[in-house]
């Protein structure tokens, strides 16, 4: 189960307290100040992890704290600093400070870590001071945790278009096939092997009519496909009775437009599946002349079409990140220090 939203409570741990001390001997009988100070408490502190695709853990335990700093003690010992308490979340989580509802930091590559609730300092042994100080208390702080998946391709399409039986035959992924509308619950990953290489696809689940104003939880799912590079758009050819192709395609393509403009801008692969139903031919004529590119004939199910699909899609995904390096030496070129 994809659990994309988490609010948790974070603590830093407070610092150890210095130390009041004075060392006498025989010759020393006023004493000499030796307290040493208090260890820093550890922080917060959240990683971004590949091997992570849900939130779900965060559900069920909200509350982290890292340890306390260690007291100073006499003869001019500092305390041992506290460890740090360390979360792993999944590539592509957005941190928000629930407070002041600012990002504290967008996690989109692996490894990336963020430092999300201080330590306290230590407090100083009475050797700085003439009074030895108690340790500060640590950061406190009210987080959400947002997760929005880093995919190569999004699929797309309404409920029962047959995304993901098409997942499924070009990926390993093991989404629910069904031949009835939304047996996709939540987004699900796939990774299609292509020669050396590969290539990352999220199956969505199915848009419907006013997806943008959140309807069947359109909006919680379209903004997984922000980070996608590609979208593939899937269109059934034999919809249900009453339904059209052209219309149905239209009906998500205005779903995208009206959520997001940037969205709506994504490089777009139209398949036309179910091309072994019957009706599909006919279906497919009228499609071809009304849809806004090419269109790429599949069926999913029996896995026609599928090499030439996957050939094309890989190509549109090299060209966009083709095109993000030229605009990035382009940015460089243009700078007034280049």
């Amino acid at each position: 189960m994809l659990v994309d939203r988490a609010k948790i409570y974070v603590l830093g741990g407070k610092g150890g307290n210095g130390c009041q001390s004075l060392y006498k001997d025989l010759y020393n009988r006023r004493g000499t100040p030796d307290g040493g100070d208090g260890g820093d408490g550890g922080s917060v502190v959240i990683v971004s992890d590949t091997n992570l695709q849900t939130l779900l853990d965060f559900r069920y335990n909200q509350h982290y704290k890292a340890a306390k700093g260690k007291h100073g003690s006499s003869n001019n010992k500092y305390g041992r600093s506290g460890a740090d308490r360390v979360m792993k979340v999944p590539v592509g989580t957005i941190i928000r400070d629930v407070d002041t509802d600012l990002i504290v930091r967008d996690l989109k590559e692996p490894g990336e870590s963020v430092i999300v609730a201080r330590g306290g300092s230590g407090g100083k042994g009475n050797r700085k001071l003439e009074i030895a100080t108690e340790g500060e208390e640590g950061e406190t702080r009210t987080l959400l945790l947002e997760l929005k998946l880093v995919a190569d391709v999004g699929i797309i399409g309404l409920p029962n278009a047959g995304k993901s039986t098409l997942i499924c035959r070009i990926s390993k992924s093991h989404s629910k096939v069904a031949n009835y509308p939304f047996t996709t619950r939540s987004p699900q990953l796939g990774v299609v092997k292509y020669h050396d290489t590969s290539f990352v696809v999220a199956d969505m689940p199915g848009l419907i009519k006013g997806a943008h104003e959140g309807r069947g939880l359109g909006d919680q799912f379209l903004r997984h496909i922000e980070r996608t590079s590609v979208l593939v758009h899937v269109v059934d050819m034999v919809p249900g009775e009453g339904e059209d192709p052209v219309e149905n395609y239209k009906t998500l393509e205005k779903e995208l437009e009206l959520y997001s403009q940037s969205v709506y801008a994504k490089p777009r692969v139209i398949v036309a599946n179910k091309m072994d139903m019957p009706g599909a031919r006919e279906s497919l004529e009228r499609f071809v002349s009304e849809a806004s590119e090419k269109v790429w004939s599949i069926s999913a199910l029996r896995g026609d079409g599928l090499k030439e699909l996957i050939d094309h899609i890989y190509t549109r995904i090299e060209d966009v990140k083709e095109e993000a390096e030229k605009s990035c030496c382009q940015g460089w070129d243009e700078s007034p220090d280049g």
